[in-house]
């Protein structure tokens, strides 16, 4: 993905804009464009995680790699999520985007879809019907059904070998497939994004505006500190080229708020533009994807400051201690429902006694701050399979060394 497509795509961003800003709610006409694009992604998600998944199970041969990449994965996300969620408590504290607002609440509530909880969040990755879960696109059921079908092709060996190539080759065509419609990203951005920027307009967004700025900055620093440094340290990458191989997935991203959605984009950039390999990418972003949200870790922590300063009620070290570790576990406990953020953000204000009235405040632009959040959502899923990657090619080197 050269320099000609980052610009194709940074035009259609530009260009929804000022369509979005001069039509207003008319940008709407535009939005067949969006939804083409949308449901074409959603079109590739499911076969491509399955097939890709089963080739990388097949192709890292045993059990023992597998559990290495998934626990230093989680561990990653784990550790860039307390970053995140501390940085949003920062932001919170610098900005005050909650005092002066101009914003009444006036009884008004939000309906929040209830999280099962971290347990049955657990079980409920086992399918009870793989059929059924392939049909509706559970991503994590889809995510386990495929490495077990991969570790009973390794299991079987010599006779399993026609279903290890059928899946190769139905990897290779969904790779093709996914290539076509990635030529159609600006046109996506731009079906995507005018008609939000029209719905929403400046007067909207303007008495929210310092929740908004503060949220783009916490997300720019975490983007540019936590993911740059980590790039560079654990994965020897140019901090650069790195942004620069993932800046058409980021944008989608924003435009789409769906790190699922992303997820065909997000392959392509990690192997052809950062030349992660396809058996740590597969394996790393479908699971990044459904469980990895420091985007949501920073917004939680901004929303519990800015709910807190509206409410004029102060926080005690001992509760932003509390906002920091429930906001890092809530991600497992909210993992692919739609929504997740506010769920996360009810879980964290509960546990902190917080009133939940305060969700309506960040509810009429939860949208916009989704978008954010998804960027880096998705750039951090990225920035885990370039260093996890890179530390398992370097435990090969080392063991061929050894072998020699």
């Amino acid at each position: 993905m050269g320099r000609k497509f980052i610009w194709q795509i940074i035009i259609a961003f530009i260009f929804a804009i000022i369509v979005g800003l001069i039509l207003g709610n008319k940008a709407e006409l535009v939005k067949p464009l969006g939804d083409l694009f949308l449901r074409l992604i959603k079109f590739i998600i499911v076969p491509l995680i399955l097939s890709t998944i089963i080739v990388g199970v097949t192709s890292a041969g045993d059990m023992k790699k597998l559990g290495r990449l998934g626990g230093k994965t989680i561990l990653y996300f784990l550790v860039t999520s307390m970053f995140a969620i501390s940085i949003g408590l920062t932001a919170g504290f610098i900005f005050q985007p909650g005092k002066n607002t101009g914003v009444t609440l006036e009884g008004e509530t939000v309906e929040v879809a209830e999280s099962e909880g971290v347990i049955a969040t657990l079980l409920n990755i086992i399918p009870t019907n793989p059929i059924e879960s392939l049909a509706s696109g559970s991503i994590l059921q889809i995510i386990f059904f495929s490495i077990l079908i991969g570790i009973g092709i390794t299991m079987v060996g010599e006779k399993a070998l026609p279903v290890q190539r059928f899946f190769e080759g139905f990897s290779e065509v969904m790779y093709k497939i996914t290539g076509l419609i990635m030529k159609l990203v600006p046109i996506g951005i731009f079906g995507l994004l005018a008609p939000i920027v029209g719905q929403y307009g400046l007067s909207v967004l303007l008495p929210l505006i310092k929740i908004i700025i503060a949220m783009a900055v916490a997300a720019v620093i975490h983007v540019a500190f936590i993911y740059a440094s980590a790039v560079k340290t654990l994965g020897k990458m140019n901090p650069i080229h790195f942004l620069k191989g993932i800046f058409p997935a980021a944008t989608v991203a924003f435009t789409t708020a769906s790190s699922s959605g992303t997820l065909p984009v997000t392959m392509k950039n990690t192997q052809e533009n950062l030349g992660v390999t396809r058996e740590t990418s597969s394996f790393i972003l479908p699971l990044g994807a459904t469980i990895n949200m420091d985007g949501t870790a920073i917004y939680q922590g901004l929303a519990v400051m800015f709910i807190a300063q509206y409410f004029d009620i102060g926080l005690t070290f001992s509760q932003l201690l509390m906002v920091a570790l429930v906001g890092t576990l809530a991600s497992i406990g909210a993992a692919g429902v739609p929504g997740a953020g506010l769920i996360m953000l009810t879980m964290v204000l509960t546990a902190i006694n917080l009133p939940l009235e305060g969700i309506a405040l960040v509810a009429s632009i939860d949208r916009i701050l989704d978008m954010i959040r998804t960027s880096v959502n998705v750039v951090g899923d990225a920035s885990a399979s370039v260093i996890v990657d890179r530390s398992e090619k370097q435990l090969e080197a080392e063991n061929a060394g050894h072998v020699s």
